[in-house]
């Protein structure tokens, strides 16, 4: 194992990979000396400017570097993406009406509103008996949502909910209201009109006498037709993945999220899509995607959702290089622009064709930026929510979260994929894609369950007033 990294000849740092008494591992030193003022260069980059001089050999980071991000920076479109041949790749899953593929076969309850999560999660827990055949899990989506948001929020929460229930891997779904609740079950009704599902029922608690009888019957009629559900040969066109990192380290961008993004090149070369968020962690490297787009109003589009996410930030009194986290800097990242500069990596090297708003749908084939804040859990829910039915989430700090389809940690460094075995399904350490594609493969054929896949959670983005 080498000791140390340079990443690109331009950089005027390494990185230490073992750690010694002087540079922790994963850190960077100075590869040369760098005075005051001077930039400091990963990968091929800028990432900030030292606030001291710094002797070659030092140890580079937080307390001799600060950020260099101009929130006022103007952005150009130089178009500059490979293209891509397509070829054809099959996986096996269950085809739904609507010509997508759910990788899982599931049965999931909706809660329109958080007064309803008791019930939900009563009914998911009398509803095991029914688990049987195919179906792989009978599971509740608890929030604290659905009333009392204004505006903005009210119409975000309706249109995520409605959003979940559309991923393919939802065989059906119970949306399961109150009845009083400003996130009425008429309003989810008529948002989802449109898409013409047969697989999806409805009921408020207030209108029925026994609400877990009345749901547990629905329940019941559901996995009668989903047990005998078969996988089928489906395209890898159907397939969509999520592209999401946590808990980042000075490993990330060396490692997992480089790999991850060769894995996102390869079902987009076979027709797939996959999906980009974390808006705030592109901060830094924003440019670099934007001359990825595959046109100028698609630049556009990318352009107003950056620029729309810092001005959220300020107008909140908050300025934009306003991360990264403590675990990050603890395991070596110093500056927003160095976590921004990995975190893209995720998404490879191919274009990008489309610009989704929170809680839309999936349109094209290839990578789509989404626009939806860091934080792991909102983000993997968005990515979900837009028809991702499976993410890829890479890991440095390590972390037993999932949201609602299966979450796939892939560990940074050794060390946490071989200590939180229990949390990490593959090490990237190793830099074996092949390995890594084939263990998609065998997640989304269903030979292979994550090992957090038991557990189900989403969360909202919330931005405005509660009443």
């Amino acid at each position: 194992m080498k000791e140390q990294i340079i990443i690109n000849e331009k950089d005027n740092i390494a990185v230490e990979l073992k750690g010694n008494d002087k540079i922790p591992a994963g850190h960077k030193f100075a590869r040369v000396d760098i005075k005051k003022g001077e930039f400091i260069i990963k990968y091929g980059e800028i990432i900030g400017r030292a606030k001291e001089d710094i002797k070659a050999g030092d140890w580079v980071h937080t307390h001799n570097v600060k950020s260099h991000l101009d929130e006022n920076f103007e952005y150009e479109y130089n178009p500059k993406y490979p293209e891509v041949e397509i070829s054809e790749g099959y996986f096996y899953g269950y085809k739904r009406k609507n010509g997508r593929a759910g990788i899982r076969n599931e049965i999931y309850i909706i809660p329109t509103v958080g007064c309803v999560n008791n019930v939900c999660m009563r009914m998911e827990k009398l509803a095991q008996k029914y688990v049987s055949g195919s179906i792989d899990a009978i599971f509740t989506l608890p929030h604290q949502f659905g009333c009392s948001q204004l505006g903005e929020d009210n119409e975000n929460i309706k249109k995520l909910l409605c959003a979940i229930a559309l991923n393919p891997n939802a065989t059906y779904v119970l949306f399961v209201g109150l009845g009083c609740e400003n996130n009425g079950m008429d309003g989810i009704k008529e948002y989802l009109k449109p898409y013409n599902r047969d697989n999806i029922e409805y009921f408020n608690c207030q209108d029925v006498e026994d609400e877990l009888e009345y749901g547990l019957n629905i329940i019941k009629g559901f996995s009668e037709k989903a047990k005998d559900l078969k996988r089928e040969k489906v395209s890898l066109s159907e397939l969509c993945i999520g592209l999401k990192c946590g808990g980042s380290d000075g490993y990330s961008g060396l490692t997992a999220n480089p790999l991850v993004g060769k894995i996102s090149d390869r079902i987009v070369s076979k027709g797939g899509s996959a999906i980009l968020t974390e808006v705030p962690e592109m901060f830094g490297a924003e440019q670099l995607l934007m001359n990825k787009c595959e046109s100028k109003e698609v630049f556009e589009r990318y352009k107003k959702m950056i620029v729309d996410f810092k001005n959220f930030y300020t107008s909140q009194g908050f300025p934009v290089y306003e991360n990264p986290s403590p675990g990050n800097k603890k395991g070596g990242i110093t500056t927003l622009e160095e976590k921004s500069l990995g975190c893209v990596e995720k998404a490879g090297s191919t274009k990008i064709v489309d610009v989704l708003a929170y809680g839309e749908l999936v349109k094209k084939q290839g990578v789509s930026t989404l626009d939806a804040p860091g934080n792991d859990l909102i983000a993997s829910t968005a990515l979900a929510a837009s028809g991702c039915q499976v993410v890829l989430f890479t890991t440095g700090r390590g972390t037993p979260f999932s949201t609602f389809v299966p979450t796939m940690k892939i560990g940074t460094n050794n060390n946490i994929s071989s200590y939180k075995d229990n949390w990490i399904d593959f090490n990237a350490f190793s830099m074996d894609e092949e390995g890594l594609y084939n263990l998609l493969i065998a997640t989304v054929n269903g030979e292979y369950k994550v090992k957090s896949e038991d557990i189900r959670e989403i969360a909202f983005y919330k931005k405005g007033v509660t009443l």
